[in-house]
């Protein structure tokens, strides 16, 4: 077995430092919630960092939700992380952990958690991705307080509230404002002005 020295250990040491960086300055130029383009499979040529994979894109979305969201009073114990609960098999990889590492919503640290795990009543929000079936039924258990996110077809139709879409390879979302105004979730006009569509807006 080939024994890792100490310069192999610093080498991966500054990668991960680098990457940690380079997807915290992508998040941030992802603040504005834009339909970005991202790197497939089939991209042939295309150098390492030039795009963004798809998931590399979500995970910043995912982040900057939480920065046009204004959560319930009250509705995330003092002391306690803010979570982003994974329903099911985790697509994002250590990426969405490498992403929200250092960042906090109104002073609680984030942290990505397995569900189920901790109550859902525990998370800010809830990421549902494609593989998993019971949506519906799922949706309808969630309580009070809590972001859902997911990516089916019909997400927003079964009460979900945010719903990424891949349009022309790029990363859009839709809005279900009802749901969220239902759930006691505060949206930015911020994000409802960069949405694809939204449903259920108030009028002013």
């Amino acid at each position: 077995m080939d024994q890792i020295t100490g310069s192999s250990v610093r080498q991966i040491s500054h990668f991960a430092a680098f990457r940690r960086r380079w997807l915290r300055a992508f998040a941030c130029a992802a603040i504005l919630l834009l339909p970005l383009q991202f790197m497939s499979g089939q991209d042939h040529g295309s150098r390492s960092g030039e795009k963004p994979s798809e998931y590399e894109i979500k995970a910043a979305f995912l982040l900057n939700f939480t920065k046009f969201i204004v959560w319930p009073r009250g509705a995330n114990a003092e002391g306690n992380p803010f979570n982003i609960c994974i329903v099911g098999e985790n697509p994002f990889g250590l990426t969405l952990h490498q992403i929200v590492e250092g960042e906090k919503v109104d002073g609680h640290p984030i942290v990505v958690r397995s569900w189920p795990g901790p109550p859902a009543s525990s998370c800010g929000i809830l990421f549902i991705g494609k593989p998993y079936r019971e949506v519906g039924a799922l949706l309808s258990e969630i309580p009070e307080g809590v972001l859902t996110v997911g990516e089916s077809d019909d997400f927003l139709k079964r009460g979900g509230m945010i719903a990424l879409a891949i349009e022309n390879r790029r990363v859009r979302f839709d809005v279900n404002a009802r749901a969220a105004a239902k759930a006691g979730l505060g949206l930015s006009s911020r994000l409802l002005n960069v949405a694809r569509t939204v449903e259920g807006q108030t009028q002013p």
